[in-house]
């Protein structure tokens, strides 16, 4: 039990196959200004991959990584094995949320309500007052149920990787971008490697749900729609830019398909299907009286099958008030991206037109700065270079949106602490 008058931090970093990282994630934890922490680290994989001989490589590195993580001084580490024989994961209970789960849920047992978890990635760093910074974030905040922690991909000696992971990056920036835009409770970027939260907030939203990829997005959602969360912080995360396919999406198997030229999951939708959204969210309190059709609407009614999405929603919530914030929780940042891949289908435009698109819409001043000959840009011919600088004015766009939200739905009541 902590019986100090600050929070204890709780550090959760899931791992595989990533002993050749894990040294450089210790030297950021070990050089912290900050040192009221202790660790958790989660060394995992199916247990079924002890009988694939393509896979035995990896549960063998596993292995050593216990036994060096053993061996370390100078951390309050708690090891938790999921990765030697029998004690891997069964069945489809498995992936970086069942560890992210694992960490999460044997921290909850041991820690205060008041006490903060940092989730971390073994291929991300960070700076030496990183801790503190998020320690300063929620005592200015104390009712905040969790820090969506800014993150910045360094660029690295090999080419195709820094490609690939500007083109992956350019896409969540003019994605949060555009959801900031038009108004959207939902405009964080959901990294499990970037995200802070108190104890008390974990219970209250009955802990993670364990999936295979994409944990940190649900998880953060369902933050969102309980409490205040906060976008900005003193301090930045840096994760890893590199091929990677121990997840089953997000940056690493982005970065693989991108760069064997598919960039299909992960395109830069027309910044029309954005304001869309917003024409619905916008009537949201005249939905109170009557649902009024709108492109989202008829998308709802075809994915939800009901004739009026909105209709229970009236009956339940007696205040406009609470009304417009049920709304918002039912087209949840879920529904969201569900609708733009729906619109998508009838998108006709290039990745490289929707985005010269949106800059010329939005910041006709200085799109020439950014990009000088937009009516030619490619993604595929654009130097490193010039990638890097989009990406750049992106992450100064979406740091001005992120120091000024609002950090709780319409209608909400934060709750007590």
């Amino acid at each position: 039990m902590n019986n100090e008058p600050n929070p204890l931090l709780y550090i959760a970093i899931p791992v595989t196959h990533e002993a050749e990282l894990l040294p450089e994630v210790l030297q950021c934890l070990l050089h912290q200004d900050h040192q009221r922490f202790r660790v958790f680290i989660c060394v995992n994989q199916p247990d079924e991959w002890w009988e694939i001989p393509e896979k035995k490589q990896i549960c063998e590195a596993n292995v050593q990584t216990l036994g060096f993580l053993e061996k370390f001084s100078g951390l309050d580490i708690t090891v938790i094995d999921r990765c030697t024989p029998g004690n891997g994961w069964k069945g489809k209970k498995h992936g970086v949320g069942w560890a992210r789960k694992t960490l999460m849920d044997e921290i909850n047992r041991v820690a205060d309500a008041r006490d903060i978890v940092v989730s971390l990635d073994a291929d991300t760093t960070f700076r030496r007052n990183y801790f503190s910074s998020i320690l300063e974030n929620f005592t200015i905040h104390p009712d905040a149920v969790a820090v969506a922690v800014p993150y910045y991909h360094e660029l690295v000696a090999d080419e195709a990787a820094s490609r690939s992971i500007l083109r992956y990056e350019i896409y969540m920036r003019y994605y949060s971008l555009n959801l900031w835009r038009i108004g959207s409770p939902y405009s964080f970027t959901a990294l499990g490697s970037a995200m802070a939260f108190p104890v008390w907030a974990y219970r209250a939203v009955g802990g993670m749900t364990p999936k295979m990829s994409g944990e940190d997005f649900y998880f953060l959602q369902k933050l969102r729609k309980y409490g205040k969360m906060v976008f900005s912080n003193p301090e930045k995360v840096y994760p890893a830019s590199r091929f990677s396919d121990r997840v089953y999406f997000g940056t690493g198997p982005a970065m693989i398909r991108g760069n064997e030229g598919d960039w299909s999951s992960y395109p830069i939708y027309s910044f029309s299907y954005f304001d869309e959204i917003r024409e619905t969210t916008e009537l949201f309190r005249e939905f109170f009286t009557e649902t009024r059709f709108t492109k989202v609407v008829g998308f709802l009614v075809q994915l939800l099958k009901e004739e009026d999405p909105f209709q229970l929603l009236r009956e339940n919530f007696r205040e406009p008030v609470t009304f417009v914030r049920a709304c918002h929780e039912k087209f949840d940042g879920l529904r969201i991206l569900q609708y733009l891949k729906y619109r998508q289908k009838e998108n006709k435009k290039s990745d490289e037109e929707n985005l010269t698109g949106f800059l010329t819409r939005f910041y006709p001043g200085i799109v020439r700065d950014i990009l000088p000959e937009t009516a030619t840009f490619s993604f595929a011919a654009a130097t490193v270079d010039e990638l890097d600088k989009l990406r750049k004015f992106l992450v100064l766009k979406e740091e001005e949106y992120q120091v000024t939200a609002v950090p709780s739905l319409p209608g909400q009541l934060l709750p007590a602490v």
